[in-house]
């Protein structure tokens, strides 16, 4: 039971008594003789003594109509529809009629009347007392004075579509009624003057429940809205009551006489008659006394407080439209109740320091974020102000009296409303660093911190020394996780907590962080390189490539061992937090090349792992045999034992002639090293045979420049004349080497005899003896050469003369054909048959089937043709002049171009056998037509 004497009174609205705009300000006067008044749709309706009902529209606007003929009793107002219930009298006594108007529909400018009936709750008249119409149309509840309820169920609009039934019987007056709904559950409250009842219309036989054995008087029950839950309100002398369909909620200890109750928008109305007025009226009286005054509060019950309460007299009504209260006193007069809007009542609590209540007023009053920020920036201030720096700063953090879910959610939407270093500011001393703590801790718990509150959050844990806090702070669940990780653990490294930052990178996978302080701050190696064999492959080869280095020169032989896993298959150690996801069936290899220089001051473990790669991975790439070949190179340029430098000798060998390493990386490498086999080995496979004797020659190997001769001069021949400048050029006695590569030159005529002895010459030691043989050599071949020539010039000119006769012989004579086979199938010739002047024959047949032209013959075309294509490549070489001279004009090397040339023929020229000179022009010579036709056998037909 709540004491309504320990609630503050303010006074939260305005007071005003209506005035008539169009009568010159005076106040509005209502119509005389008051009896019934509602309200909604707009409008404030009326009944009178003189069954006239009244509509006021909010212009103060008047309009009426005659509804009944003697007096209108009670007044319902539907919200939700346009339609209004009065009770009232047509004739004398007690005949009490029900009429329902439907204010859309008009009948003659006046409301339509959808329905009369009579209020009658049996056989015996009695007056109605109360009346209470559900928002569905479906219900209608009619108290009596007699202590009877009559329920009308269906469409209440019409006769046909419903059914009128006594719901509820008794002996004593019934004083209040209130349909509440509830989901698909529908309830009707009853009060009277002793007990209060609830019946539950949606089910099938009405049950009834007792309440109370407190009942009220007539007009001071009513029912809240569906934000208090739609419980019924019982004013009694002593306390309200408030009552839901099951049982009886809270108790308020409001006393006083009631004379009516009313509900508004979380407000409860409560009119008390004043205790210095002696007189009080009985049950259904609305007479009063001149001197009677009653008393109007206001109460907010959520948050405890008295909103208005002020002195009337003869109060008819109190009616809420339009947003205000609207009084109706019996004098005629009217007056509203406005009330004052948020701010102006939050300013009224904050004179006061009445804070709580004013945050409690904002969130009844749903203020947004914002305004509640700024109350709880006040009350903190105020706090602060009066010393209670705990208080303050749980004010600022909004975390009072926040135990709502609803509170809750506003204080999380509230505290970002305000500047965190206004708080920060306030609390930066020394002797107020718990408070800060608490404040800060607030704001990372709702995610709202920035990376500068971690830091100071941290920093302040480290000054109190408060581990278990810190421990607290970092080691919180992932889900509770309210700050920046990264910014912590640069705090934590920063003030030393060097276990509690690698905690907290290791929990959250801030790889990097945890391997920095690892191998940094705690020169930890060997776990730094755990670690990351337990990571997911891209970040494990990301992290080796930065810190290789520093773990191979603490830890190298582990660190070659998780390198060799990389870069073949690699798969995170067992227990990695993120094995569960990876695919097995993957194959991840990082490039070993790319590795190589983590080994730059460790050889042995480089050549390790150089060798394990070339084992497991034969394709490796070229960068690693090139490196594994310099190292094989040194240790055989270093080593002192010959035969295990002959053994690395042959491993070098080896890996060149794998064919995977870079040719030019290396032979330079073997010439750094002065590795000659691998020299001589590269040259030889990249064709570099003047290369290979240079070399012989460089260290003066004089047989090996005559073998490299023998071997390569069939693909270079140069190096026979190379070895010849070579040695005439050495003052040595090398008349051995100079005669062995003379009989190669002679033998395959590499070098003219005048240039084999210009180079001769230049050797001081060389004498004619070493030529003899040579040039002796050399002339008895030309000579044999010369008497071959000039036997086939004497067998040429008995071949052109026997030619000219022939040719004569044609010219002159006839030509007798005596052939008696045919020269295709060698079968006896038989006419027809085909004859040509180079006396071969055939049938006509043979001839049309093989012969490619009918002017050719088909045995001599093939040489013919050959003898065509040489006339026409001369012609064609004609035209080759001006090119000639061009590309002579533009070369460098002339004699090149001339000699290329002359290999082609160009200055050839194909001399036809004609006649000698002085021969007689009729029978010696021939003209051009009679050599082609001679030479294409022009054929005859006979």
């Amino acid at each position: 039971m709540a004491a309504f004497l320990q609630w503050r009174r303010f006074v939260f609205f305005d007071k005003e008594t209506v005035k008539d705009a169009g009568d010159n300000g005076k106040n509005f006067v209502l119509p005389v003789g008051i009896s019934a008044c509602d309200s909604g749709r707009g409008h404030i309706v009326i009944g009178d003594m003189d069954g006239q009902i009244w509509f006021l529209t909010r212009s103060l606007q008047l309009t009426s109509f005659q509804a009944y003929k003697l007096r209108v009793t009670h007044l319902y107002q539907l919200k939700q529809h346009s339609i209004l219930v009065s009770v009232g009298q047509d004739e004398p006594g007690i005949n009490p009629l029900v009429k329902v108007w439907n204010l859309d529909k008009r009948d003659s400018g006046n409301p339509l009347c959808t329905r009369i009936f009579p209020a009658i709750p049996g056989n015996k008249p009695t007056e109605v007392s109360c009346l209470s119409v559900h928002e569905n149309l479906n219900f209608m509840a009619i108290g009596f004075t007699d202590g009877s309820v009559v329920l009308t169920k269906g469409d209440i609009t019409r006769d046909r579509h419903s059914k009128t039934l006594t719901l509820h019987e008794g002996t004593c007056p019934i004083t209040g009624l209130a349909f509440r709904q509830a989901s698909k559950v529908t309830n009707l409250f009853v009060a009277t003057l002793e007990k209060v009842h609830c019946y539950t219309l949606s089910v099938k036989e009405y049950p009834k429940l007792e309440l109370d054995t407190h009942g009220c008087a007539l007009r001071c029950s009513s029912l809240t809205d569906p934000s208090q839950d739609s419980q019924f309100i019982v004013a009694g002398d002593e306390c309200v009551y408030m009552y839901q369909p099951d049982e009886r909620g809270p108790c308020f200890a409001f006393d006083g006489h009631k004379i009516m109750a009313h509900w508004h928008r979380g407000y409860l109305l409560l009119l008390t008659r004043d205790t210095k007025s002696p007189n009080k009226p009985g049950f259904g009286s609305r007479e009063t006394s001149p001197s009677e005054k009653q008393i109007l509060s206001i109460y907010d019950l959520d948050n405890k407080f008295i909103a208005y309460s002020a002195s009337f007299e003869d109060i008819i009504d109190v009616l809420a439209e339009w947003g205000s209260f609207y009084i109706l006193t019996r004098d005629g007069k009217m007056f509203v109740l406005q009330e004052k809007d948020t701010q102006t009542k939050l300013e009224m609590l904050f004179k006061k320091n009445l804070f709580v209540m004013a945050i409690n007023l904002a969130k009844s009053q749903h203020l947004d974020s914002d305004g509640l920020s700024e109350i709880f920036r006040q009350y903190g201030d105020h706090l602060y102000n009066k010393g209670d720096h705990d208080g303050a700063i749980q004010q600022y953090i909004r975390t009072g009296d926040c135990t709502s879910v609803f509170t809750l959610h506003l204080s999380l939407s509230t505290i970002g409303k305000l500047e965190p270093s206004y708080v920060i500011r306030k609390f930066l001393d020394a002797q107020r660093i718990h408070n800060l703590t608490a404040y800060l801790q607030a704001l990372h718990r709702l995610s709202l911190a920035n990376a500068d509150h971690t830091t100071l959050l941290l920093n302040c844990y480290t000054k109190l020394k408060d581990s278990s806090k810190l421990e607290e702070f970092i080691k919180s669940s992932e889900s509770e996780v309210h700050f920046d990780v990264e910014i912590a653990i640069k705090v934590l490294r920063q003030a030393g907590y060097h276990h509690h930052a690698v905690f907290l990178a290791e929990r959250h996978m801030h790889h990097e962080w945890y391997l920095k302080i690892q191998l940094e701050d705690l020169k930890n190696y060997q776990e730094a390189l755990r670690y990351i064999g337990r990571l997911p492959f891209e970040q494990a080869e990301s992290n080796m490539k930065r810190y290789g280095k520093t773990l191979m020169h603490h830890v190298p032989e582990d660190t070659t061992l998780l390198l060799k896993g990389l870069c073949t298959n690699y798969q995170p150690n067992s227990d990695s937090t993120d094995v569960d996801s990876l695919d097995r069936s993957l194959t991840n290899k990082a490039n070993s090349e790319e590795f190589i220089p983590i080994f730059a001051n460790n050889p042995r473990e480089l050549r390790a792992f150089l060798e394990h790669m070339i084992k497991v991975e034969p394709f490796s790439t070229q960068g690693v045999y090139d490196t594994l070949l310099e190292l094989r190179l040194q240790d055989w340029a270093h080593e002192q034992d010959p035969e295990r430098k002959k053994v690395l000798q042959g491993a070098a060998l080896s890996l060149l002639r794998s064919d995977n390493t870079v040719f030019d990386k290396a032979l330079v490498l073997c010439q750094m090293h002065n590795f000659k086999e691998g020299v001589l080995y590269l040259y030889e496979k990249g064709k570099l045979y003047q290369q290979i004797m240079h070399y012989h020659m460089q260290n003066e190997e004089y047989s090996k420049v005559v073998e490299a001769c023998k071997r390569f001069g069939d693909q270079e021949v140069c190096l026979w004349e190379q070895a010849l400048g070579y040695f005439a050029r050495k003052e040595e006695d090398c008349k051995e080497y100079i005669s062995e590569v003379l009989q190669h030159i002679d033998q395959n005529n590499l070098m003219p005899p005048l240039l084999v002895v210009q180079t001769l010459a230049h050797n001081s030691t060389a004498t004619l003896s070493v030529i003899k043989d040579y040039l002796i050599n050399k002339l008895q071949r030309e000579s044999q050469q010369i008497e071959d020539d000039e036997r086939k010039i004497c067998q040429y000119r008995e071949e052109t003369a026997h030619l000219r006769s022939e040719i004569q012989e044609l010219r002159s004579s006839a030509k007798i054909f005596q052939k008696t086979k045919c020269s295709m199938c060698n079968s006896p010739l038989e006419l027809p048959s085909v004859h040509f002047l180079c006396s071969h024959s055939f049938h006509q047949h043979c001839f049309d089937s093989y012969a490619e032209s009918d002017a050719e013959c088909p045995t001599c075309t093939p040489e013919n043709r050959k003898v065509m294509d040489m006339l026409r490549a001369q012609d064609q070489k004609r035209d080759l002049h001006d090119h000639f001279s061009r590309q002579l004009r533009c070369s460098n090397d002339g004699f090149s171009v001339v000699a290329d040339y002359f290999g082609r023929g160009v200055f050839n020229k194909l001399t036809l056998v004609t006649d000698p000179p002085g021969s007689r022009g009729g029978a010696g010579s021939l003209d051009a037509d009679l050599q082609r036709d001679f030479l294409i056998h022009t054929k005859r037909n006979t």
